[in-house]
């Protein structure tokens, strides 16, 4: 589904790259976590795939097809949920509304679809009182699950979050991922996380680890 090809990023001089000749495949069905110490160049890696950024070297494909082709405005409206660890939902709304504008923006199939965006974020554990109410109303742990059910009434077949788990507790974090594990399973996506957290990559299918500018599978 997503391949990267001999991938490189660096900010000033090649010799001080983040990491160069990355090569992995992201396969949908799939969950993945990118693991490493602070400043490794994680973040940046994930920023490329969700084409936040462009790489220095290399290309980045979606099936079959160079990001850079289809267009990084297109791709991000049309392949890619991100989930963030501030949420970035529109504070100004109710968690239903975030769903119904999200679903506008994106085109998605069920786009105008209250009942769809309403049963999605029951799903997700919130109820008809709380998905009216103000977003920050809600509890982080909440607030997390908005940003979460947004992936899910999205077409985009992948997802990807960026320490998607950092501001919560350990409950809110072990059903956190549980849902992002659904959603590879059961809505045949590909997610990947970037996590500090060793738990949050263990539960993962896969964990690359970010060292010393390359990348490795980790046991």
């Amino acid at each position: 589904m997503l391949k990267v090809n001999d991938l490189g990023y660096w900010y000033d001089r090649q010799e001080n790259s983040l990491f160069e000749h990355v090569n992995l495949n992201f396969e949908a069905g799939t969950s993945y976590a990118i693991v490493g110490q602070s400043g490794s160049g994680k973040t940046t890696f994930l920023s490329l795939l969700a084409g936040l950024d462009k790489p220095r070297a290399g290309q980045i494909e979606m099936n079959g097809e160079p990001i850079n082709k289809i267009g990084l405005t297109a791709y991000r409206k049309s392949h890619v949920a991100i989930v963030f660890q501030s949420y970035n939902l529109l504070t100004y709304m109710s968690p239903l509304n975030n769903l119904l504008t999200a679903m506008a923006i994106t085109d998605s199939e069920h786009r105008g679809d209250k009942q769809y965006a309403m049963e999605m974020l029951r799903k997700l554990g919130l109820s008809d009182d709380q998905m009216t109410k103000n977003v920050q109303r809600l509890s982080g742990g909440q607030q997390q699950r908005v940003a979460i059910a947004r992936t899910m009434v999205c077409d985009a077949k992948l997802v990807v979050a960026d320490e998607p788990t950092g501001n919560l507790d350990e409950e809110n974090t072990r059903e956190v991922i549980e849902l992002f594990q659904k959603i590879a399973h059961e809505q045949h996506k590909c997610v990947i996380i970037v996590t500090h957290e060793p738990d949050v990559a263990a539960v993962c299918d896969h964990s690359y680890r970010l060292a010393k500018h390359e990348f490795s599978l980790e046991a």
